[in-house]
């Protein structure tokens, strides 16, 4: 605890300096001597009441002129500092929800998964990393839609990105709409940095916007888009008819992953197993770096209503002693 003003304090010698500077009030009118008063007044003086009233009066106005000083010097109690992260980063995630992403054609932990699993697992981490930045998750098929909106929650955009589904908005790709509905949610945005990760397996093949006709609009608007192309390596397989090449990924159109990044000063990164995958987020990492300068806020509690309240009862006694004393 402490005083926002201690400074006045130096009113608390007020009463007794005014009490020596000033001179005292004289009261005229008619009285009558007696020559045997003294004597009356010094055996009185340890037991009449008045006396006992007057020494509780001006204990009573120490107390609250004291109490008085300490309510308007600003007692408050400051609390343990709180980290407060400046908000430096928005981030958006844009995730591919069309057919495609059921391709089995990565592994997790030995065994084979679809394209969508392998994301969750290595997203999750990524995006609890990001204390201090705003996500916002956005799931796109043949639409796209806002799926959870700028928050620091990280833990609740994790959450709503592990119980997506493939096909959610519709089989097919729409990247130019995804772009578009990044750009709208991100447009108002304070931050000194909009950043949007785009993963995708395919090409554009769906929508009511082209990409490549919303790309000045996001450069205008300083949003950095970060391209990533998710899909296994090409593959040699033997069966009874000979050998034959198989990409899973020849859906996956790198050059318009390649342009969207470079038009809006991003990066295309090209994840064929969770390894890189995970390689890339570290990567993300050191080129959207967390927001490291924190600032410290001291929650602060006043206290001047106690000492204030000690004043106020001080003064009802005072006032009560004052009529009993008139009344005498």
């Amino acid at each position: 605890m402490n005083f926002a003003w201690p400074w006045l304090f130096a009113l608390l010698p007020l009463p007794w300096i005014l009490k020596r500077l000033l001179p005292a009030i004289k009261q005229q009118g008619s009285s009558l001597r007696l020559p045997f008063f003294n004597r009356i007044t010094l055996l009185q003086n340890n037991s009449h009441p008045l006396n006992v009233r007057h020494i509780a009066s001006s204990l009573l106005f120490a107390i609250g002129w004291i109490a008085l000083v300490c309510a308007i010097a600003r007692p408050q109690f400051i609390g343990e500092p709180i980290a407060q992260q400046r908000n430096a980063r928005d981030v958006m995630l844009a995730v591919d929800l069309s057919g495609s992403m059921q391709a089995q054609d990565m592994e997790l932990a030995g065994r084979p998964v679809d394209r969508l699993q392998v994301i969750k697992s290595m997203m999750g981490p990524f995006i609890e990393r990001r204390v201090g930045d705003r996500i916002g998750l956005i799931l796109f098929g043949s639409q796209a839609f806002l799926q959870a909106p700028l928050t620091q929650d990280t833990r609740t955009i994790n959450q709503y990105l592990q119980t997506s589904q493939i096909r959610l908005a519709g089989p097919e790709t729409a990247i130019g709409d995804a772009i578009a509905l990044s750009l709208k949610t991100l447009k108002d945005s304070p931050a000194e940095s909009r950043v949007l990760i785009l993963l995708t397996d395919g090409s554009n093949t769906a929508g009511e916007i082209e990409p490549e006709k919303i790309l000045p609009l996001a450069k205008q608007n300083q949003l950095k888009i970060h391209t990533i192309g998710i899909g296994g390596e090409e593959r040699i397989i033997r069966d009874f008819f000979g050998s034959r090449r198989q990409n899973p990924a020849a859906d996956l159109d790198e050059a318009l992953l390649n342009l969207i990044a470079e038009q809006t000063g991003g990066q295309y990164f090209r994840a064929r197993n969770p390894q890189e995958l995970e390689k890339i987020y570290q990567l993300l990492d050191q080129l959207e770096p967390i927001e490291a300068d924190q600032q410290w806020f001291y929650p602060v509690e006043a206290l001047y209503f106690w000492p204030l309240s000690i004043f106020l009862i001080s003064l009802f006694f005072n006032l009560l002693f004052e009529r009993r004393r008139q009344n005498v």
